[in-house]
Formats: C-alpha cells, sequence, structure tokens
C-alpha cells in the first residue's frame, strides 16, 4: 500500500525538536536521541531507517551523498535521504513538510532531496 507522506527519522546532528514539531502536524518522525541510536555510523542510522521504511534526515551532506552513491551502486534501497543546511529547528521542519507536502513516500524511495 502506497504512503502519502514519508515517515522521518532524524540523525542526531538534527536538532529533537524538529521531530516534535513534525509530529505535531499528524505526521511521524523520530530523532535518533529518541531510539536512543546516538553514537551509531551514519550507515548503521541508514540501514535503520530503511527497514522501518522511513525517509532520514541528516545535516552531514558528503557522508550522505556517498551512502547514497554505494546503495546506488550495490543495487541496494532506501526510503530516502534529506539533506539540510543548518538551520533552526522551525525552519528545518518548514521546509521538512513543503517537502513532504509535495513529494509522497514512494516518490522519496532511494532519492536524495536537499532543503
Amino acid at each position: 500500500m502506497s504512503e502519502l507522506f514519508a515517515n522521518l527519522y532524524l540523525d542526531e546532528d538534527v536538532s529533537p525538536l524538529v521531530a516534535k514539531l513534525i509530529r505535531s502536524r499528524g505526521l511521524v518522525a523520530i530523532s535518533s536521541q529518541e531510539a536512543n541510536r546516538n553514537g551509531m555510523s551514519d550507515l548503521q542510522q541508514l540501514l535503520f531507517a530503511a527497514e522501518r521504511r522511513m525517509a532520514i534526515l541528516s545535516h552531514n551532506r558528503a557522508d550522505f551523498e556517498k551512502l547514497a552513491a554505494d546503495f546506488l551502486r550495490d543495487n541496494r534501497h532506501h526510503s530516502g535521504i534529506i539533506i539540510s543546511v543548518r538551520r533552526t529547528p522551525h525552519q528545518i521542519a518548514g521546509r521538512l513538510l513543503e517537502l513532504l507536502n509535495h513529494v509522497s513516500a514512494d516518490e522519496m524511495d532511494d532519492q536524495v532531496y536537499y532543503i
């Protein structure tokens, strides 16, 4: 069954407040802090998100661009990678909501988005 809105997993470098702001709009979002996953590698974070059909949000552009390329090369799949420059949690949440209103969960699969 297709999902309209992607579920989100926030890497540990993203403020947990972003997850709370997204949840306040009725969407699913969890931070690495809430999932007790701080200190895991970027690959472990991406695999955790992919196993749960969640797009991952990070500020770590270089590592996640490389992981996306590795996944493509190895014919592995993820549920989307969203890369954000550092902004306030409210600005990031606003940009996320705009993206989620224009891109379905299925469209996010195996893609990298920049907000």
